[in-house]
């Protein structure tokens, strides 16, 4: 069977009337396939095509929680042979957003009106963006502190980020 990405992509924008959580129910169906994950993480770069340019990996998503891998590869890396500084916030922002996403009423949205981010240490190898968010109860218009911690390999905090993110209804 060959999937055809284009025909998904406008089959979900189709989809999209607001009725539904689309990032929960994407998930729960293509996570138990094989390759569902790394499916599911090329729709997500394609929905929003500047985070698909790091090519995370969303490896687990549940209500409340994601955790996002990133490959280190030359094309995240800076000039010190780590990785970029702007890579590691596209990832925080990734895994705050899908964790959040995931989480909310089907007639809510969301936008990140402001980020917090510190670099603790240089990132090398694979790391991992890892969030525990609140949960909306309703798609009333509300701000939610989303926190993300990014580890690398060794299990070391190299870097943290606070979304700002504002909750309100669909239109």
């Amino acid at each position: 069977m060959t999937l055809n990405m284009q025909g998904l992509m406008s089959q979900l924008r189709s989809w999209n009337d607001g009725s539904r959580n689309l990032a929960k129910e994407g998930w729960d169906y293509l996570s138990r396939m094989p390759r569902g994950k790394h499916i599911y993480s090329y729709l997500i770069g394609r929905y929003a095509p500047y985070t698909g340019t790091i090519g995370a990996l969303i490896e687990e998503l549940r209500e409340g929680h994601a955790e996002v891998s990133l490959k280190d590869s030359p094309e995240v890396r800076n000039h010190l042979k780590s990785i970029h500084a702007v890579a590691l916030a596209n990832l925080a922002e990734l895994t705050g957003n899908i964790a959040l996403s995931y989480s909310m009423p089907a007639d809510a949205r969301f936008i990140v009106s402001k980020m917090e981010i510190e670099y603790l240490k240089k990132a090398r190898g694979k790391v991992t963006g890892i969030c525990d968010c609140p949960v909306p109860d309703s798609s009333e218009k509300k701000t939610y502190l989303v926190p993300v911690e990014i580890y690398d390999e060794g299990e070391n905090l190299v870097c943290t980020a606070v979304l700002h993110s504002l909750v309100g209804p669909k239109k």
